[in-house]
């Protein structure tokens, strides 16, 4: 059994794969979304990655429909209590910006979908930084106060911004940001390693990080000559264009064959293998696409491994 991980400072125990719910509702409908998360929890699997936006892109959807299949299958599993929602705020079409009110709406709004009276891990979805810091925190800590939120976090903020953060809530004694959500996978290092990272690690901050197969392409189905029928292929093939997207393939199909592992497991166990990373976050449209997701909580890399991937990456 995949041991769980504690979430930086929170009481949160977490999964090392955070499953994302940015699929559900838009290329996985709610049969295909019920298998892939009955499947994860059947892993083991408990920490499940949503926002308010979620696919508000998609033609036909309004937003607020990953929150929504989340909700009918944990209400319907009867599950509640043994798995960790993490959603985001700042990005739905009706709720967008992080003024007090906004927040307090949008937590409502999103309670509402996800059909429960709390939610384990709450995200600011993208900084605004014409809104002040005190005003972001001060909304956040009344939804925890008032039991509607466990634990705060931030995703795609500076880090100025954030150390602004956890110095006024640690001066006012509010609700502290626990965990962060970069943008951060093997061929996407620079948005996160340095001053941020640092923070992180300075602070007690658990890493969430997104796009960790970037879009598909670590999985190594995108090589050369072959075309993929996915919304995000063209994103992912850009990396083929590379030299250093090759070199990476190359380094990631060395250290599978070693291993017999699938060559999404190894991107994943490179990003868990980082300092401040809790749980990657990946998402599986299919029950078939989970196994290779799920195996970064068995699969350990050697020293040698991880500076073979790192320096092909560089």
């Amino acid at each position: 059994m995949t041991s769980l991980r504690k979430l930086g400072s929170s009481d949160l125990e977490v999964f090392p794969l955070s499953l994302g719910g940015n699929v559900f509702g838009w290329t996985a409908d709610e049969a295909q979304s019920f298998a892939v998360l009955d499947a994860y929890a059947a892993a083991g699997g408990n920490f499940i990655d949503s926002a308010d936006s979620y696919s508000a892109w998609a033609e036909g959807n309004s937003g607020g429909e990953s929150e929504t299949i989340i909700g009918k299958w944990a209400k319907a599993r009867g599950n509640r209590s043994d798995v960790v929602i993490a959603t985001k705020v700042s990005q739905h079409p009706e709720y967008q910006g992080l003024t007090a009110a906004n927040i307090k709406a949008a937590a409502d709004a999103s309670l509402h979908r996800l059909d429960t009276d709390y939610i384990d891990l709450y995200y600011t979805h993208f900084d605004k930084p014409e809104v002040p810091v005190e005003e972001i925190i001060g909304a956040l800590d009344e939804l925890v106060k008032a039991g509607k939120v466990r634990h705060i976090a931030a995703s795609n903020i500076s880090t100025e911004r954030l150390e602004a953060s956890l110095a006024f809530s640690d001066r006012e004694g509010l609700a502290r940001y626990v965990a962060l959500q970069p943008h951060y996978n093997l061929v996407s290092r620079a948005t996160y390693e340095g001053d941020l990272q640092d923070l992180a690690e300075r602070t007690g901050l658990a890493a969430v990080p997104y796009f960790a197969l970037a879009s598909g392409f670590l999985t190594g189905k995108y090589r050369a000559g072959t075309t993929v029928r996915s919304p995000r292929a063209e994103g992912a093939a850009n990396h083929l264009e590379t030299e250093r997207g090759r070199k990476v393939l190359a380094a990631l199909d060395e250290v599978a064959e070693a291993h017999d592992a699938p060559v999404a497991t190894v991107a994943l166990a490179w990003l868990a293998a980082q300092p401040t990373v809790a749980a990657p976050i990946a998402s599986a449209r299919t029950v078939e696409q989970l196994p290779a997701l799920l195996g970064v909580g068995e699969l350990t890399l050697t020293e040698a491994e991880v500076e073979r991937l790192t320096e092909a990456s560089a």
